[in-house]
């Protein structure tokens, strides 16, 4: 383009000498009009070539004012450009209007019915869940866990919230099938553990009392303690059992209420939270959760790729469906996108004035010149053929009028 411009400027300045050595001797009329035409046109060439050039360098490698634009005020123009930017695309009412005529809430409803669709959002979302995992470090992970989680455990008593869930507990009988299996559990020991029982019983006999008579008070006392653990096992009003509820109901209380009890149940948790395999249960469970999430994450027929998958396209059917939530969703994307062009406006126009100021100047103006020079190519040529029209018009009109 640079090429084809320079060209009609040197066929203009041709042609201007050879009419101007034609009109020096004998020459037709026309070739003044001629004349006249090519002397404008390298004048309008010459102009328009200064005034593109002025833009990139200076011309000639002359020092003149006003020349050389963009490698000088290249920083300036980068920040008009953000202030631009931000003025006019990045103003709230501009981003808000966008968003309603998208109607975002509602094609993506649409788009999410779709298996495929619903598909390829599960996927792109466990690739994303599965890179975040993996870039945690489990040691740190470990830390915040007990930094977290077991400090927050700590600060809060024990006590009072642990005697409510007894209380509860205890109110609608759930204690009943613990009690139950104790009581099985039990009576099946004593069932099975005869020998242990005589043994008990014979090492607490006193050393004259005959052997014969120590085992029928070893028979005697194990046929009463199965009897019992029998009784208590099979009524459930048994006095044992009533006992059983009343110990655990006053023990509910005083968790809640009685100071003593309350400050023992704190020395117990942290004496259960200082112990080093508290802190290394949350260490495992951290690692064996990660696996576990990243092995479900992995396999498409996980159950938790089908949930999302399934949760994801039910979102998008009532998202299609339901006016009342896409307008709630469209809501939350208008305050989401006014509090970003809001707060963080400068910020991302920022980007554009950094990025210009890093550029070099040089450079900046050849990178600039690639982008719009065909244009500016055209504006010489389309000064070179104006200024040939505009010459000859003169020419003509002076001929006319004098």
């Amino acid at each position: 383009m640079k090429a084809l411009a320079t060209g009609l400027f040197l066929l203009a300045a041709l042609i201007y000498v050879l009419t101007r050595w034609w009109l020096v001797g004998t020459a037709p009329a026309w070739v003044g009009y001629v004349n006249a035409a090519a002397e404008a046109g390298m004048v309008g060439a010459l102009a328009d070539w200064f005034a593109v050039t002025a833009l990139f360098r200076r011309p000639l490698g002359l020092p003149i004012p006003h020349t050389a634009i963009i490698p000088t005020r290249k920083n300036a123009l980068g920040r008009n450009l953000g202030d631009f930017v931000g003025g006019n695309f990045l103003s709230e009412q501009v981003v808000v209007d966008k968003l309603d005529r998208a109607g975002i809430a509602s094609r993506a409803g649409e788009w999410l019915t779709d298996r495929d669709n619903a598909e390829r959002a599960t996927t792109e979302l466990a690739a994303a869940a599965r890179g975040a995992v993996q870039v945690l470090r489990d040691e740190e992970v470990r830390q915040v866990l007990e930094q977290v989680v077991l400090r927050k455990v700590v600060d809060q008593p024990w006590g009072p919230p642990l005697g409510r869930i007894l209380g509860r507990v205890l109110e609608d009988g759930s204690h009943r099938g613990l009690v139950d299996l104790v009581c099985d559990r039990a009576y099946e020991w004593v069932r099975d553990n005869y020998e242990t029982v005589s043994r008990v019983v014979n090492q607490r006999s006193p050393s004259w009392s005959p052997r014969f008579f120590d085992s029928m008070v070893a028979d005697r006392v194990y046929s009463e303690v199965l009897s019992f653990a029998w009784a208590v096992r099979t009524d459930p009003e048994h006095r044992m059992r009533a006992a059983v509820d009343r110990f655990l109901i006053e023990f509910a209380t005083d968790l809640r209420e009685d100071p003593v009890t309350m400050a023992r149940a704190d020395r117990i948790k942290h004496q259960i939270l200082e112990h080093p395999e508290v802190r290394n249960l949350l260490g495992s469970a951290w690692t064996t959760a990660k696996r576990m999430f990243l092995e479900a994450a992995e396999d498409p027929d996980s159950e938790l790729r089908t949930r999302v998958r399934e949760g994801l396209r039910s979102f998008g059917g009532r998202l299609a469906s339901e006016p009342e939530l896409r307008e709630k969703v469209d809501g939350w994307l208008r305050e989401a996108a006014r509090y970003v062009v809001t707060h963080y406006r400068s910020e991302i126009t920022t980007l554009i004035t950094d990025t210009v100021e890093r550029w070099d100047a040089s450079e900046a103006s050849d990178r600039i010149e690639l982008h719009v020079g065909r244009d500016l190519q055209f504006i010489r040529i389309n000064g070179t053929v104006v200024g040939a029209l505009a010459g000859l018009a003169i020419h003509t009109v002076t001929h006319l009028l004098l």
